[in-house]
């Protein structure tokens, strides 16, 4: 069958259906770099911004699109349709839809795409797709529940003008006990970077604290802020900012520098930087990880205080730990190690991080729908000589190796190469 692929991205649909044997028509991608990336993988040069290339669209059988999620988005405004810069691009699939009326369409966005606006979003999606033709269903689907190491639940909308009663999602296969991500990275490949001494030294500063921590307590499920170990500025009743110089004279910032005899100024400059907020009272969950580390720190002072030298001179990122692997060895060694603004995250080697791009977080998961609409369910294929696709700022230092990794969506003849 013949397929378009709109807001290709990287081309994870476009990989999917390929692998099973059917043909690309056309493809868009407004990201120069990624239309770039996409023809080299594919050879295919992909069509500017769908809005002036919907025109060029020929005859096909299935249409994809995954377009752009910032509108709906959690971890933007949530603007939705009425987004002015991405709001106006669902229409642009619904005019193409009635124009060439393919027999399938598949779909994708973030689960909040179902959620936003207390579900009135996701009701307009589905009435204008009914309106277009199409029998719809949709579903939440991860890319490790069919084996690929990486959590990233998605939605998928899929369709069919001839409509769905033989159509059954694909059933998971995996759960995040199968997966390790291990199994897909290569054992200290030549294109790898070392981590930098700085990197080593924030690593080896955290595991430190890590091995003098009592073995037998747990280690915190809250963000790990080490700009409170010693910080008595008030944040219960009222920010810094809210509180007059006095009060606040009597207090210790940021790792427990004394406020004593500094301006106002001066003293919210020696707060930690989340808590320079000009607000009269701090969020509930500001308040809960303040008071959790700051408990944390009166528990274990001792080990602290001995410890938190190491660090004073690390950039305020990386005076933050989050561990998230319960009952794991207490080795950052042996975890997917992430360096972002919010601090130091160190994860279970099960998964690797979101990705921002369709192609490699998304594979399975469109290959999988793919097949079942086109009734041919087959297990995911690999296919070989895709070029280095997208930097993704984590580390994974696994098995004691110390290298700085940029991850390529590359994949090998078997294998998603690292």
């Amino acid at each position: 069958m013949r397929f378009v692929d709109l807001f290709a991205g990287l081309g994870g649909f476009h990989q999917a259906l390929a692998s099973i044997g059917h043909e690309c028509v056309f493809a868009s991608e407004v990201d120069p770099v990624l239309a770039e990336l996409y023809k080299r993988n594919f050879g295919i040069a992909p069509h500017g911004d769908i809005r002036e290339s919907y025109l060029r669209i020929p005859k096909h059988d299935i249409l994809c699109a995954g377009f752009p999620c910032q509108p709906f988005s959690k971890a933007g405004e949530q603007l939705g349709f009425d987004c002015p810069q991405w709001g106006d691009l669902f229409e642009y699939v619904v005019r193409v839809l009635r124009t060439h009326k393919p027999r399938y369409l598949i779909i994708e966005n973030v689960p909040n795409l179902i959620r936003h606006n207390d579900g009135k979003t996701w009701g307009n999606v589905w009435r204008r797709l009914r309106l277009a033709g199409y029998a719809i269903d949709v579903n939440l689907i991860s890319p490790h529940e069919f084996g690929v190491p990486q959590v990233r639940d998605r939605a998928v909308i899929v369709g069919d003008r001839e409509g769905l009663d033989d159509f059954a999602w694909p059933r998971p296969t995996h759960d995040l006990d199968d997966i390790d991500i291990r199994v897909i990275l290569d054992h200290r490949p030549k294109e790898a970077k070392r981590l930098s001494k700085n990197a080593v030294r924030y690593i080896s500063a955290w595991q430190s604290l890590l091995d003098e921590l009592p073995k037998g307590d747990q280690l915190p499920s809250f963000p790990i802020w080490a700009m409170e170990f010693g910080a008595t500025y008030p944040y219960e009743a009222a920010t810094p900012h809210a509180t007059n110089v006095r009060h606040l004279g009597r207090c210790k910032g940021a790792l427990g520098k004394p406020l004593k005899g500094l301006s106002k100024a001066e003293m919210l400059s020696a707060l930690p930087a989340y808590a320079q907020s000009k607000r009269k009272r701090f969020p509930e969950w500001k308040v809960d990880f303040i008071r959790q580390n700051r408990e944390f720190y009166q528990k274990h002072k001792k080990v602290i205080d001995k410890w938190l030298p190491a660090i004073k001179d690390f950039a305020p990122s990386f005076q933050k730990l989050e561990w998230n692997w319960r009952d794991g060895p207490r080795n950052l060694w042996k975890t997917v190690i992430q360096f972002r603004a919010s601090g130091i995250r160190a994860k279970r080697p099960n998964a690797a991080p979101s990705l921002v791009a369709l192609s490699a977080k998304f594979r399975a998961v469109a290959l999988e729908a793919c097949n079942e609409i086109a009734r041919r369910m087959s297990a995911p294929q690999r296919p070989s000589g895709m070029c280095e696709a997208q930097r993704v700022d984590f580390i994974a230092a696994c098995d004691g190796k110390i290298t700085w990794r940029q991850y390529y969506a590359k994949w090998g003849s078997d294998r998603l190469t690292l």
